[in-house]
Parts: structure tokens; C-alpha cells; sequence
């Protein structure tokens, strides 16, 4: 399958927004001292060149949410090529369709074309099948994935991860005395990685995981399980009450049926693992206002998603930023001019990186941490209760 390829200057990319501090921010932070980049392999050859980027998105998919996802990941991509300063990528664009093998064998085509490291897929399958498949090729994956499970070896993951966000919120928590935690779960894979990540953070929070209660995957299955909810939230001793859900799942039903069981604030401080600002109209749910949840650098990303329609004419998808990020880091690494750049040593330095979504590096066993805002709901606005660092205190661990 034919590579799509987008040079370093782009016609038809408009000039940078002067003063964006995302596109001021193509450089690793220097938080932690100067960079230093070790002689592990990973060797990134320039004799010919600009250096080739391919970039995998799940296009050539009949599923038209997909397109759509693949379309703002290019879009995005192409603007931060267009603002790197000196630094010239070749990035190539791959369809996979979100499939695993389809995935793999253009993972292969980029590697035999030249790529010196891989950009994407989605989907943690597919990531897990392209990071086998170029290995041996010394080749390094930045999946856009959240899945811890896949992250190691050569593939790292640029989601916010569950174990990011449950460390931040759990952190605040405790510092506002509030640390005796009951986790209202689903009984789905996803939840049960969502429970495990909540239980290692509590455990470095210092908080207690009092109580946990998981419900079946249905409405039936969340309403019948509302009243072991309440009772055992009240018999607990829990003042917090921790929500897995997302707002396209259990999210809206227990925010409208929790108050209704007198499950309530300021009885119990809510908070979510994903984002309650996503969709908009998730704001408006009475059971949230003034519950926690966490949010990359809210201003950062105002930017870029300012910057995407008035280039585009159009809206990012929610995770576009992380193809930004992507190239952002990408291109950082190569601004130093080392043969290694982009080696494993190269991508995990402790300073980390800027891009859109705020700061983050990626951690040696392939997860990632994110600068990340607390914020709450308040007349169904969103408001920042603890912003988000603009750089990082220590090296990773």
C-alpha cells in the first residue's frame, strides 16, 4: 500500500500563530540540565536527507469514525512538521485500516523504505503486531494507544494512561484530606485495568482504597447494582467516590442516579479517570458538577485547537493533539544532531518534551507521563483547580 509523504514545508499550511507557545515549545525541556543522549542503537542516517517519519493511521476502513480519526491524526502531523525550525522530516503516511496485520505489513513497507521510526497505529493490537514486526529492524513505535499492557520493549504509548491520570488525581486528593477511596468499577477488561491503575496509585498517594464495587456493562446491569453502590459507599467510611466510566458508557446514568440514592456531594467527592469534558454536554450533569477529573495543559491545547480550524476549517478529533505531540518529540530529538537520536535512551531522557497537550516523557518501561490540571465542574464550566506543571521536578522512573 502506497505511502502518502508530506515534506517539511507544506503549500497550503499557513505560518505559525506568532506567540504559540505550543510551537514555541519543539525543544526537550531542560528542566532536569542538558540533554544528554547515550550511544544505545537506533542510529537515525541523514546522508540522504531529511529524515523519514512514517506515520500510521486507520484509514481505508469502511468505519467512517476511522476516517475521520485518520484524517485530524494527518492533520495534525502536518502542522507540527510545518513548525519544526530546522529540522526536516520526510513524514509518510500508512493506512491500516485499524487491523493488526494489515498494520504489520505496512509497518514493514515503511521500515524497507527507509523509516527511522514509527508514528501511531491507534489501536493496541495493531501496535503491539507493528512493534513485533520492526524490531528487529532497531526501529522505535510511539503508539497512540492508552494501553499500558502493549507499552515495553520498542513500542511506547502517548495516551494519557490510566495510572497518569489516577496518580494526579489521587496526589490532589490527599493533599485536600481526602483519601479514604471506594472505586465504582465496570465488569469489562477495560475496567479491570482501570481498577488496578486506581489501586497502585492510591498505594503511592498514600490514600486507602476502602471499598469497591463493580456493576455488569449494561443499564440493567448499573441499575441493579445502584443500591450495593449507595449502601456500602455509606457504610464504608469512603469520602471519595472514584468512577471508571466514560461518558459514552455508565458515567451519565450514575451521575443522574447516584444524588438520587442521596449518593452525593459534599457528602462524597466524585472523581472520574476520563475526561468529563468530553463531550461538552457531559458538563451539564448535576450529579458531576464540582467532582475531579484531569485534563492535559487546558490552555496548550485551546491553541492548537484554535490553530487546527483556522487551518482546516474544521474541529481535531480529541486524541489529533497526540500526533502533534509525536512529531513535537520527534522533532526535539533530531534538533540535537546526535546518530542516535532517536534511540530508546534519546526518548526516555528525564526532561521530557512540550507539545500541545502540555508536557510529558516517555518512562523506560514505555507507559508515558503527562503534565495534568485538576479541574472541576462549576455551573456546568470547567474550572481549574490545580493547573498542570509546565515541567517536570525529577527524572522519570
Amino acid at each position: 500500500m502506497p505511502a502518502r509523504s508530506i515534506t517539511a514545508r507544506i503549500p497550503g499550511i499557513r505560518t505559525p500563530v506568532r506567540g504559540l507557545v505550543a510551537m514555541a515549545g519543539l525543544a526537550v525541556l531542560t528542566a532536569c540540565g542538558p540533554v544528554s543522549v547515550s550511544n544505545v542503537a537506533s542510529g537515525v542516517d541523514r546522508s540522504d536527507g531529511p529524515v523519514q517519519v512514517a506515520l500510521l493511521v486507520p484509514g481505508g476502513s469502511s468505519d467512517e469514525g476511522r476516517q475521520v480519526l485518520a484524517e485530524s491524526l494527518e492533520n495534525a502531523a502536518r502542522l507540527a512538521v510545518s513548525d519544526l525550525n530546522g529540522v526536516d522530516i520526510d513524514l509518510r503516511v500508512y493506512d491500516t485500516a485499524g487491523d493488526p496485520e494489515q498494520a504489520e505489513e505496512v509497518a514493514m513497507e515503511a521500515a524497507d523504505a527507509g523509516a527511522s521510526i514509527i508514528l501511531g497505529p491507534v489501536y493496541g493490537d495493531e501496535a503491539r503486531a507493528v512493534g513485533a514486526a520492526v524490531a528487529s529492524e532497531g526501529l522505535n513505535v510511539l503508539s497512540f494507544s492508552n494501553n499500558t499492557e502493549i507499552a515495553g520493549d520498542n513500542v511506547f504509548v502517548l495516551g494519557q494512561t490510566f495510572g497518569n491520570t489516577a496518580e494526579r488525581l489521587l496526589a490532589y486528593a490527599a493533599d485536600e484530606g481526602k483519601d479514604q477511596v471506594m472505586i465504582v468499577g465496570e465488569r469489562t477488561s477495560e475496567g479491570e485495568a482501570a481498577q488496578a491503575a486506581i489501586e497502585t496509585a492510591a498505594a503511592r498517594a498514600g490514600a486507602s482504597i476502602v471499598a469497591t464495587e463493580i456493576y455488569s456493562f449494561s443499564q440493567q446491569g448499573i441499575v441493579d447494582a445502584l443500591p450495593d453502590i449507595a449502601s456500602t459507599a455509606r457504610s464504608s467510611e469512603a469520602d471519595t467516590l472514584f468512577f471508571t466510566a466514560n461518558t459514552a458508557g455508565a458515567l451519565p446514568i450514575l451521575a443522574q442516579l447516584l444524588p438520587d440514592n442521596r449518593i452525593s456531594q459534599p457528602d462524597f467527592q466524585f472523581m472520574g479517570l476520563t475526561r468529563w469534558d468530553i463531550p461538552p454536554e457531559t458538563l451539564e450533569l448535576r450529579g458531576l458538577q464540582d467532582g475531579w477529573f484531569a485534563t492535559p495543559d487546558p490552555s496548550m491545547a485551546e491553541r492548537f485547537e484554535e490553530r487546527y480550524e483556522e487551518t482546516y476549517d474544521d474541529s481535531p478529533h480529541p486524541i489529533a493533539g497526540l500526533a502533534y505531540d509525536g512529531i513535537a518529540a520527534i522533532g526535539a530529538l533530531l534538533a540535537t544532531d546526535e546518530s542516535d537520536a532517536l534511540s530508546r535512551a534519546a526518548l526516555t531522557q528525564g526532561s521530557g518534551f512540550v507539545g500541545v497537550n502540555g508536557v510529558f516523557r516517555f518512562r523506560p518501561d514505555g507507559t508515558n507521563e503527562r503534565g495534568l490540571a485538576v479541574a472541576t465542574i462549576q455551573d456546568n464550566e470547567v474550572v481549574i483547580l490545580d493547573p498542570a506543571p509546565r515541567s517536570f521536578a525529577g527524572p522519570g522512573s
